[in-house]
């Protein structure tokens, strides 16, 4: 692959010293070793860095645009991540902002197998936006785990998820958590006709990924969740290819541990990689990000002029049942509201509380984004 792609980073650094600061970033962002010292033309013109813009964002910090050798990205998802934000994540006055990914790696990871209409499409959800829950708390066996979800699948949800602090624990192991679990939602399903997914959490590493995604398969399931934060990149890569008939879940959990912007990071890099599906904490819950973050996000995610199929925007970390008209005023019907807790907390009613969700959310019908 040739030619070269811009990435934006926010720089906080004196005005004076900003110019400098931009040539050792394309630096150390692609052959990270003192210029003089290379003597290949071709490295010098094809695969260092080069400073494309500085523009003053304001309070001191600065948007510097740095073009980067496709080629250096090779065929592999973590080595993206390592030529966009590998040596200058350690650079505490550095976030990486933005990255106008090119056609060739579009078409290289190819972004969501399904998304968002294809999981409309197995939901029967249209004109609406779409429902879930999560299992929780970890800590319980299997079969308390399982009999919450047949409950929460008698409410009529979309997706049933699992928490994703739920993983091969000796008190929940995914084999009996997972069919267990599984059989319960396709009963509430039988009994509501209304065709609920559960969705499993896979951890572990790449082996244990694959031997739960075939068992997941294995049960009839075509939904499952990962943290790609957690599991990697390219293990994400190499399932996305291998289960093909999967939908995938993309979880947030760690993204915060690293400065990229986080529209950037869940809207565009988790689905170029192939999430067809990508939850964020939305603003107004425990620890959302911003409104216009929330917003910037949801649309990255929806967008299909890339080329890639739009993925569906999980809005969670906090919901309540009250806010879901505001909720859904802001997101609009391409969106699945994700309620946990607050659901959780009717108790013996659960089921009960679970169709009022699904109905309230049914009756709004069409809603748009808030301008």
């Amino acid at each position: 692959m040739t030619g070269r792609f811009t990435v934006t980073y926010h720089v906080r650094c004196p005005a004076t010293e900003i110019e400098a600061r931009a040539r050792g970033i394309a630096v150390e962002q692609s052959v990270e070793m003192p210029l003089a010292a290379i003597a290949d033309e071709t490295v010098l013109s094809d695969i260092v860095g080069a400073v494309e813009g500085i523009g003053d964002v304001g309070d001191g910090v600065f948007a510097v645009r740095i073009g980067l050798a496709i080629a250096t990205a090779g065929q592999d998802a973590g080595q993206l991540l390592n030529m966009v934000f590998g040596n200058t994540s350690l650079h505490n006055d550095v976030a990486l902002h933005d990255i106008a990914v090119p056609d060739s790696l579009v078409r290289l990871f190819g972004g969501p197998r399904h998304g968002l209409a294809a999981l409309r499409s197995r939901l029967n959800a249209s004109g609406r936006a779409m429902t879930g829950s999560a299992l929780k708390p970890q800590g319980l066996p299997p079969e308390k785990l399982a009999h919450l979800a047949g409950q929460l699948a008698l409410g009529g949800l979309d997706f049933i998820k699992d928490d994703h602090g739920l993983a091969d624990q000796a008190y929940s192991p995914f084999a009996g958590r997972v069919a267990a679990c599984a059989e319960a939602v396709a009963c509430g399903a039988r009994s509501t006709g209304h065709p609920t997914r559960y969705v499993p959490s896979l951890t572990g590493d790449l082996d244990a990924l694959r031997a739960q995604a075939r068992l997941a398969r294995s049960l009839g399931l075509d939904c499952a969740m990962l943290a790609p934060m957690i599991c990697g990149f390219p293990a994400m890569q190499a399932l996305v290819r291998d289960f093909p008939d999967m939908a995938f879940f993309a979880h947030p959990s760690m993204g915060g541990a690293a400065r990229i912007a986080p529209d950037l990071l869940i809207g565009t890099l988790f689905r170029l990689m192939g999430a067809d599906a990508v939850i964020f904490p939305s603003f107004g819950g425990r620890f959302g990000y911003a409104r216009e973050t929330c917003g910037r996000l949801a649309d990255r995610a929806r967008g299909t002029g890339d080329g890639m199929r739009a993925a569906l925007p999980v809005p969670a970390g906090g919901m309540t049942l009250e806010r879901t008209g505001e909720i859904l005023d802001f997101y609009g019907d391409d969106t699945m509201l994700l309620i946990g807790g607050n659901l959780l907390m009717a108790g013996d009613q659960i089921a009960a509380e679970t169709e009022r969700f699904t109905r309230t959310v049914s009756d709004r019908g069409s809603h748009r984004p808030a301008s």
